[in-house]
């Protein structure tokens, strides 16, 4: 049995402070820790944490997936109200992706921009 005891998802991006406000004004996170190209997020309700690292930094490790995060990647966030939600972001201004549709396993979705390129897909099961 593992040791684990939390977990965290860290992201390369060009601008990580960009990122950082899009999911502290959006979506409630919290800054807890950051520096100069690197800031890590949580949540108050729980959850990993989600750290943005500046492109670029030596200290990414290994180097050959060392490049922008994004392409293949979802940040998914469970929602209570997805149709309640979409309507709080897209009067904001945020950047529509998909509007709310359903999946055929029993959820429906809908999938924002960030200011780096990420994809915020937001969900509500049904």
């Amino acid at each position: 049995m593992s040791d684990v005891v939390d977990f965290a998802i860290v992201l390369n991006v060009p601008d990580p402070p960009a990122s950082v406000d899009f999911l502290s004004r959006y979506f409630g996170y919290r800054p807890v820790m950051g520096t100069s190209g690197y800031a890590s997020l949580k949540h108050p309700d729980g959850g990993p944490s989600i750290i943005f690292l500046r492109t670029g930094l030596p200290v990414f490790k290994p180097a050959e997936v060392a490049g922008s995060a994004g392409q293949g990647l979802l940040l998914v966030l469970a929602v209570r109200d997805l149709d309640q939600e979409h309507e709080r972001l897209a009067a904001a201004g945020v950047e529509v992706v998909t509007a709310p549709e359903p999946e055929g396993w029993g959820q429906r979705f809908a999938q924002y921009r960030d200011p780096n390129g990420l994809i915020v897909h937001m969900v509500q099961w049904v």
